[in-house]
C-alpha cells in the first residue's frame, strides 16, 4: 500500500508564495508520474502540474510561469513551488502518484487560501 502525505498549505496574501510537498511511503520500487491537482467546492478536480520520473513536466495554462513542479526520486517526494499567488488559486490541493504495477494514489489534500 502506498501513502501520500502532503504538507505546506496555508493562508497567504495575493502575490505571495507557498511551497507544497508530498512524500510517498510504502512498498515502492519506482514512482511513475507525480502531480498536483486542485479542487474548489462545486467544481471538478483539475490538473495543476505533473512530472514524469524522467523530468518531463506539464502545467495548466493558468499556472504557467508562476508554479514550478519538481521531484526528488531518491526521496519519493514531489514539490510544488507556487509564486505570484492569486485569489483564484484558492483550493484544496491534492498530490497524485502513479505506481507502475500497483495503481494511482491520492493524498488527503491540503488547503491553500489566497487572500486578496
Amino acid at each position: 500500500q502506498v501513502q501520500l502525505v502532503e504538507s505546506g498549505g496555508g493562508l497567504v496574501q495575493a502575490g505571495g508564495s507557498l511551497r507544497l510537498s508530498c512524500a510517498a511511503s510504502g512498498v515502492i520500487f519506482r514512482l511513475g508520474i507525480m502531480g498536483w491537482y486542485r479542487q474548489d467546492p462545486g467544481k471538478q478536480r483539475e490538473l495543476v502540474a505533473s512530472m514524469t520520473f524522467g523530468g518531463s513536466t506539464n502545467y495548466a495554462d493558468s499556472v504557467k510561469g508562476r508554479f514550478t513542479i519538481s521531484r526528488d526520486n531518491a526521496k519519493n517526494t514531489v514539490y510544488l513551488q507556487m509564486n505570484s499567488l492569486k485569489s483564484e488559486d484558492t483550493a484544496v490541493y491534492y498530490c497524485n502518484a502513479g505506481v507502475p504495477g500497483s495503481g494511482i494514489y491520492w493524498g488527503q489534500g491540503t488547503q491553500v487560501t489566497v487572500s486578496s
